[in-house]
C-alpha cells in the first residue's frame, strides 16, 4: 500500500516551506513522492512555489476547482486524483490542503473503497507559526485546535525569528493548549511538539518526523467554515510593479473596512521585471524576486471580508 501523509497548518504557518525540506529528505532516502495540493480554489499558488522540486522521483499534482460551495464536486475530484496516483508507483503521497481544512475530510476519503485498499495513513504533521497572532478569532482557534488534535508531530516554524526563543515558545504553546482546551481535546501537546529550528534539522530529526504517525484525539466537533466567515478572492492579470504590489498589500492589512484579512499571496510581473512573489500575513511580508516561473494571480484569504473593498485594490484585474 502507498503511504500517505497529511501536512496541516493554519494560514501562513509554513506548510509549503516544510514540505520542500521534507521531500528533499524523503527523496534522498530512495522514496518516490507525489505532492498533492488539495485546495478548494480555482488556482493554487503553492503549486508554482514547489515546481522546482519536480524530478524523476518527485511529482506535484493539484486538486482545485472553481466550484464554490459545492464541496461534493471537489471531493470527487480529490478521490479521482488519488485513485490515479495510486497506480503510478509512488511510495508516498503528501497532501497539503488549504489552511482552512477539516481533517475528517482526509480520513473519510481514505476509509472509503477503493482508496482504503490503495493507501495507508502514515503521518499527520501540523505546522504552527511560533509568531502566531494572539488575537485569532474563536473560529480560527477552533481550526488550529482541531488540526493539532490529529497530529503525530506538531512542528513550530519560524522559531529563529523570535526575539526571545524560550519566552516565544512558551507563549505559543500556551495559546495552542488553550485552543485544545476550548474544544475539550485531551491531547498532551508535549508528547508531539518539536521546537527545534528547522535549519538545524538532521537526518535523525526528519526520520523521527517520517515515523511520527497520527492520533485521533477526541474533541467537540463544529462546522469548519461558517456562512460568510472564511472566503478566498482570486485576482487574475493584475498589472503593477513590485513596489506598488508591496504597498497595496500593506494598505490592505491596515484597512479595517476590508475585514479580517489573514493572508495575501501571489505573483505579479511588472514591465520588464522578473516575476515577483509576495507571501504576506499581518505579521510577516516575504518578497521573492527570483521566481523564474509565475502566473499573474493573487489570492486574498480572510474572515468576514468586504468584497467591494478588496476588489477596489486590484483595478483592471479579473476576479472571482
Amino acid at each position: 500500500m502507498v503511504k500517505i501523509d497529511l501536512i496541516t497548518g493554519f494560514l501562513g504557518s509554513g506548510k509549503t516551506t516544510f514540505i520542500r525540506n521534507y521531500v528533499k529528505y524523503l527523496e534522498s532516502q530512495g522514496e518516490r513522492i507525489c505532492i498533492v495540493e488539495n485546495d478548494h480554489g480555482s488556482i493554487n499558488v503553492d503549486l508554482l512555489l514547489l515546481n522546482d522540486l519536480k524530478s524523476p522521483n518527485v511529482n506535484i499534482e493539484m486538486v482545485a476547482c472553481a466550484c464554490g460551495k459545492d464541496k461534493s464536486s471537489h471531493l470527487r475530484r480529490y478521490r479521482s486524483k488519488l485513485i490515479t496516483i495510486a497506480m503510478l508507483g509512488y511510495t508516498r503521497v503528501i497532501v497539503e490542503p488549504s489552511g482552512i481544512y477539516d481533517v475528517d475530510e482526509f480520513f473519510d476519503s481514505l476509509y472509503e473503497p477503493p482508496l482504503d485498499n490503495f493507501y495507508s495513513v502514515s503521518n499527520v504533521i501540523t505546522i504552527v507559526d511560533a509568531t502566531l497572532d494572539d488575537n485569532l478569532s474563536s473560529d480560527s482557534n477552533y481550526i488550529l485546535g482541531s488540526q493539532i488534535s490529529f497530529a503525530g508531530a506538531v512542528l513550530l516554524s519560524k522559531t529563529q525569528e523570535l526575539d526571545n526563543k524560550e519566552e516565544g515558545i512558551k507563549k505559543v504553546t500556551t495559546h495552542v493548549k488553550k485552543a485544545l482546551t476550548d474544544i475539550h481535546c485531551p491531547k498532551v501537546l508535549e508528547n508531539v511538539l518539536i521546537t527545534k529550528d528547522w535549519n538545524e534539522f538532521t537526518n535523525e530529526d526528519f526520520e523521527k518526523i517520517r515515523n511520527c504517525g497520527y492520533e485521533h484525539s477526541s474533541f467537540v466537533k463544529m462546522p469548519v467554515v461558517k456562512e460568510n466567515e472564511y472566503k478566498s478572492y482570486f485576482f487574475y492579470n493584475f498589472k503593477c510593479s513590485k513596489d506598488e504590489f508591496i504597498n497595496i498589500v500593506k494598505k490592505m492589512f491596515d484597512d479595517e473596512s476590508a475585514g479580517n484579512i489573514l493572508r495575501i499571496k501571489g505573483f505579479v510581473q511588472g514591465d520588464g521585471e522578473k516575476w515577483v512573489e509576495v507571501n504576506a500575513t499581518k505579521k510577516e511580508l516575504k518578497v521573492n524576486e527570483l521566481i523564474t516561473e509565475g502566473q499573474e494571480v493573487i489570492i486574498v484569504i480572510g474572515e468576514k471580508m468586504n468584497k467591494d473593498v478588496i476588489v477596489s485594490y486590484f483595478p483592471g484585474s479579473v476576479h472571482v
